[in-house]
């Protein structure tokens, strides 16, 4: 009887597709002039282009806004108990401020177009506007993308920078000081930097090379978490008088491993809608060419780190391998398309073995990093912008090492000299009875676990 009823479901499918397609259009029906056309070679309007081009961003952002999620959960993880509720309330509170202050003045710094008040280095301050309302087809510039897009997309950029900030000075951090910086780097410290590039600025011209941001946003934020994580100090009881490394294991692993596996979805719109466009065959191609060799980096880094950890300690550590896909994805972010999935695979296994071989070296200079940002966010970076000359032949090493320190003095400068500013002027650090209290109790007032009290 299946096999008798088929071809009248399908009669009977065909059939109610032609009565709905000569029904009258409903509320959020497409208009009949929005129908696509295609060009005698095969290829999308302008129009048509332009709507695909624009969703990309949409979609890719938020795919990034999810990843806050992820940072918020990866942090929750590798805290203690005692403060989780802080991490968590500095994940939301930072992320609307950073993009609060990019919406006010980082955006148009960052995109200056012909308004660069000193060209090439610093662009326009202003207010972001978008377009007006109904926005009709003659009147948009039809080469790109709606600028509501394009802003709602880098916009998650810029907090994502900001996040890589938060995981390193957990638990011993106040919450206002913390997001003094977080304004401070989110409105113009990252504009700055990136407007160098993705604005059209010097590093650009020169030829620097930085697809999803390996520097612009990942060394970005893991600089001025090295920067805030030596005017802090390390958390009590960290490192002993004899030298040794007291380790502190943070509260929750499978929080830490959920907040990883967000990271790694998010990180599918952070790399792929960075193609910009999807209006074409070559750009769809690339776009999924791009997503999976982002995969193939995160495997290589989790992989990584896993044989690494097992030969030198004899057991297979979590938190590394944790940190080794994620090390594994920031070192594929600066060139995700021009590689094979072997030789992304290799690009991430790097940064997973970066990660294994640099925590301990961290530790024997008593820098405190909680979650391992620095590792992951910034060595892996810069790693991954290096990278970029296996596989893309228009990348310079020159202009690549050239731009890793372009941006890393000028962020570490100013992110060091605004930290002990705030240090000077409100202090950064809890007192030593508050900091063994908790900040949950002290700076939140709610407890993430109070029945474990």
């Amino acid at each position: 009887m299946t096999g008798f009823n088929t071809p009248l479901k399908i009669a009977g499918g065909i059939a109610l597709t032609s009565l709905l397609l000569a029904l009258p259009a409903l509320g959020q029906d497409a208009p009949a002039e929005a129908v696509v056309e295609v060009t005698a070679g095969g290829e999308a309007s302008a129009q048509t282009q332009y709507i695909l081009n624009s969703f990309l961003m949409l979609f890719g952002g938020i795919l990034v806004f999810w990843m806050a999620a992820g940072f918020a959960m990866l942090e929750a993880g590798f805290v203690r108990t005692k403060n989780v509720s802080m991490q968590l309330l500095k994940n939301i509170t930072m992320y609307s401020l950073a993009c609060f202050a990019y919406y006010l003045i980082g955006y148009m710094i960052m995109y200056p177009g012909d308004g660069w008040l000193i060209d090439g280095v610093f662009g326009a301050i202003g207010i972001a506007v978008l377009e007006p309302v109904g926005l009709a087809a003659e009147a948009a510039d039809l080469t790109y993308a709606t600028v509501s897009s394009d802003f709602f997309f880098q916009v998650m950029f810029c907090a994502t920078a900001a996040s890589i900030v938060s995981g390193t000075v957990a638990e011993r951090i106040k919450l206002l000081p913390f997001l003094i910086f977080v304004a401070v780097l989110t409105a113009l410290v990252y504009p700055i930097q990136a407007s160098w590039k993705w604005g059209g600025g010097f590093l650009d011209q020169m030829g620097f090379l930085d697809f999803a941001g390996s520097t612009v946003v990942h060394s970005v934020g893991g600089w001025a978490a090295l920067a805030g994580a030596l005017v802090l100090g390390a958390r009590k009881g960290k490192y002993n008088p004899d030298g040794t490394v007291r380790a502190i294991p943070g509260s929750n692993m499978p929080l830490a491993v959920l907040g990883m596996f967000i990271l790694w979805m998010g990180w599918y719109g952070f790399n792929g809608a960075s193609q910009l466009a999807m209006g074409t065959v070559g750009d769809i191609a690339d776009v999924g060419r791009v997503m999976a060799n982002t995969n193939a980096g995160a495997i290589g880094g989790a992989l990584a780190a896993a044989v690494l950890t097992a030969v030198m300690y004899k057991k297979v550590d979590l938190t590394f391998v944790i940190n080794g896909a994620l090390a594994g994805l920031v070192s594929v972010t600066a060139e995700p398309l021009t590689p094979g999935l072997g030789m992304a695979s290799l690009i991430g296994a790097v940064g997973g073995a970066i990660v294994v071989f640099s925590v301990p070296l961290l530790d024997r200079f008593k820098i405190d990093d909680v979650v391992g940002a620095i590792p992951v966010h910034l060595l892996a970076g810069i790693w991954g912008t290096i990278a970029v000359v296996l596989s893309n032949p228009d990348a310079n090493i020159g202009v690549q090492l050239l731009a890793i320190f372009a941006v890393g003095v000028f962020v570490f400068v100013i992110s060091l000299v605004v930290w002990l500013i705030l240090k000077a002027t409100m202090g950064l650090r809890p007192s030593e009875e508050d900091e063994d209290l908790g900040l949950d109790v002290v700076e939140v007032g709610v407890e993430a676990y109070p029945e474990f009290k």
